[in-house]
């Protein structure tokens, strides 16, 4: 396990940053002004990482696997900031490609065999009590951004990603027809059905429910309906769904 040296708090300019993100202002209060808050890591980290402008904080007693930090600081890059606010031992992979990035994993979460990979300029924001069951992959790069609101539940195998990492063009005009530096929104109290895929410019509303192998793209998706299909159509409105398995 990783043993990190921690030093200050969270600093006013990172503070606006992560606002600027997504991170609700409410969360981001309760992390810097309660008892247990984050704090910078100061070491061990790369010798390039002094002076590249880069900031991970923990919060206080949340542990953070050391294969992470190094696969983490695999690349260089700069003026990225990370926040972990949950104990990721169950992650697989968090990856950051280049300049600029912010990674917001607030508490509560819980990716189990998931993977999390952010560009340069680009962002992802998981605001809270986040349940992915395994194998989630969230994608964001060419400056796009995910951000999932509190209180989400995500089946095996899902996949969020703002963009599909190769150009796809028109053959006589060359304009891409492909999403680039796409916007991912979850409202609070999502569930995403087992191999979802949510790609491109999405807005899902509040307490909707994705079915099964379904696909999201480019789409803004109502409060409390459920969708389904490839590509997802509303099949039923005015619904909403609980955690727990009752009759």
């Amino acid at each position: 396990m990783y043993r990190p040296v921690l030093s200050g708090p969270l600093t006013p300019a990172h503070r606006d940053r992560l606002l600027g993100a997504g991170v609700e202002p409410d969360i981001l209060a309760a992390l810097t002004e309660g008892r247990s808050i984050l704090r910078r890591v100061e070491g061990p980290l790369p010798t390039w990482w002094p002076g590249s402008g880069n900031a991970i904080y923990l919060l206080d007693g949340v542990r953070l696997p050391e294969r992470l930090v190094e696969l983490l600081t695999t690349y260089p890059f700069r003026d990225t900031v990370v926040v972990v606010a949950s104990d990721l031992t169950h992650l697989t992979c968090l990856l950051v490609g280049g300049d600029g990035a912010t990674v917001f994993v607030g508490e509560r979460a819980f990716l189990s065999d998931g993977e999390i990979y952010c560009g340069a300029g680009s962002s992802v924001v998981l605001n809270g009590r986040v349940v992915a069951t395994s194998r989630a992959q969230l994608d964001a790069r060419n400056g796009g951004s995910l951000v999932a609101a509190p209180d989400q539940l995500w089946a095996s195998g899902v996949y969020l990603a703002t963009d599909d990492m190769h150009r796809l063009e028109d053959l006589a005009t060359g304009a891409r027809l492909n999403p680039y530096g796409a916007t991912i929104r979850l409202g609070e109290h999502v569930w995403l059905g087992r191999d979802a895929i949510v790609t491109g410019h999405v807005e899902i509303g509040e307490g909707s429910v994705v079915g099964a192998r379904s696909l999201v793209r480019g789409q803004k998706i109502a409060s409390h309906v459920v969708v389904a299909g490839t590509p997802a159509r509303v099949i039923r409105e005015g619904v909403t769904w609980r955690g727990e398995d009752t009759p």
